[in-house]
């Protein structure tokens, strides 16, 4: 039952990582290349920079932590660029960083889902930082989803062909 267990949370946030990939792939391609690095203001950041700082993170998180890789994050270095790869580029980056992260989660089980680490200056055991991966990776992903209906006022077709009005049974 445990390793069902551990499978199943695996594969769900997996699931989840997953499909933040395709939305922000889905993103990127309704964009023309200089909106990438355009910000909405001053205290807001690029979709450039969220891509930047999601690689970062999940690098970090999922990847130096759980595997045991050393740490090269330069978080600040995320935010500070006003310019840099373009669309393609930075996809590529980001689903090499996903890929990677996820090969390093499939590879836990019970006793390394349960081990605590320090990431970032927090305690986390394994099952705490897919958690945070999985909802931080969510919560940019809708940044980059709203910002990208700002720039184009249309719909991204996350649920195309979806009945999102069926009832549960």
């Amino acid at each position: 039952m445990e390793q069902e267990l551990t499978l199943e949370f695996i594969s769900q946030s997996i699931f989840r990582i997953d499909e933040n990939t395709h939305r922000i792939h889905l993103c990127l391609e309704a964009l023309p290349e200089e909106a990438i690095w355009q910000r909405p203001n001053a205290s807001s950041n690029s979709i450039g920079n969220l891509i930047l700082h999601l690689c970062g993170n999940i690098g970090q998180y999922a990847v130096s932590s759980l595997s045991g890789r050393a740490d090269a994050r330069q978080r600040d270095a995320e935010f500070a660029a006003t310019a840099g790869p373009g669309k393609l580029a930075l996809l590529e980056r980001l689903t090499e960083t996903v890929e990677d992260a996820k090969a390093c989660i499939k590879l836990l089980d019970a006793t390394e889902l349960l081990r605590m680490r320090m990431v970032q200056g927090f305690q986390l055991s394994g099952m705490g930082i897919i958690i945070h991966v999985t909802e931080h990776y969510s919560y940019h992903t809708g940044q980059i989803a709203f910002w990208t209906k700002y720039l184009q006022d249309r719909d991204l077709g996350f649920y195309a062909g979806i009945d999102l009005n069926v009832k549960n049974s």
